[in-house]
């Protein structure tokens, strides 16, 4: 079996299902990272360990948890917001529409399955999850960042899991989420690892996003000036 490797990759990479990579069979108690069918309880810990160390972790929440659906999305959305809360200096950027998005978009707002290389490299992403994103729509989205960014690639999947993800766990339910946390909590407890966003760089970092967040934002209400002058009339066709 093929290893996958952190991109970039390059222009039109084979997927992973080419070379050789296929998710682990339903009930085995295996994950796929990397390329290799690994135990549940090594991929969950390998997650944490990303999460908590590789520059500007970020989510990317697609339309089953950004749009509450039903009691399980709104469930699943909640711990994935919990999980973002143990990770010092993690984002969400969601993904919640996947029609293209021209001639620009805000690459700090949405990520769109269209150009995610474009919002993984404008926010300096070096680790992601991907959650509640339409399978066919993440597997474009997984390859066109393994071939064009540095970023370490997640897929905490619904249903079969993702190839072209380097971490991917299929059968996602609420239960393995809060594996997940509990292994991030367990890290950071234990001391077993430096959160990025809790080093000086991370948290330098942090503070420079921030700040350009708060010039960038828009004035409130109470601060705009609203036009108050008089409207010029505009020409009558009917006017002699």
């Amino acid at each position: 079996m093929s290893r996958l490797t952190v991109g970039p990759i390059g222009l039109l990479p084979p997927s992973a299902a080419a070379e050789g990579i296929f998710q682990p069979e339903k009930g085995t108690g295996y994950e796929l990272v990397e390329g290799e069918h690994v135990p549940e309880d090594k991929a969950i810990e390998t997650a944490a360990h990303k999460l908590l160390t590789l520059r500007n972790p970020t989510l990317f929440p697609g339309p089953m948890v950004v749009w509450g659906w039903d009691d399980e999305a709104m469930h699943k959305a909640e711990l994935a917001m919990e999980l973002v809360r143990e990770v010092p200096g993690m984002n969400v950027i969601p993904m919640p529409d996947y029609r293209p998005i021209y001639p620009k978009i805000d690459p700090e707002a949405v990520i769109n399955p269209c150009h995610p290389n474009l919002t993984v490299q404008h926010n300096k992403i070096h680790v992601c999850v991907l959650i509640g994103v339409h399978c066919h729509f993440a597997n474009i989205t997984l390859k066109m960042i393994r071939a064009g960014t540095n970023c370490y690639t997640m897929a905490f999947c619904a249903y079969d899991g993702h190839e072209d993800a380097l971490l991917s766990m299929r059968d996602m339910d609420g239960d393995k989420l809060r594996k997940v946390i509990d292994a991030v909590k367990k890290a950071k407890k234990t001391g077993a690892v430096e959160p990025w966003g809790l080093t000086s760089e991370g948290k330098e970092e942090l503070e420079s996003i921030r700040a350009m967040k708060e010039k960038n934002k828009a004035p409130t209400k109470e601060k705009v000036s609203l036009f108050m002058g008089e409207l010029e009339q505009g020409l009558d066709e009917n006017a002699e």
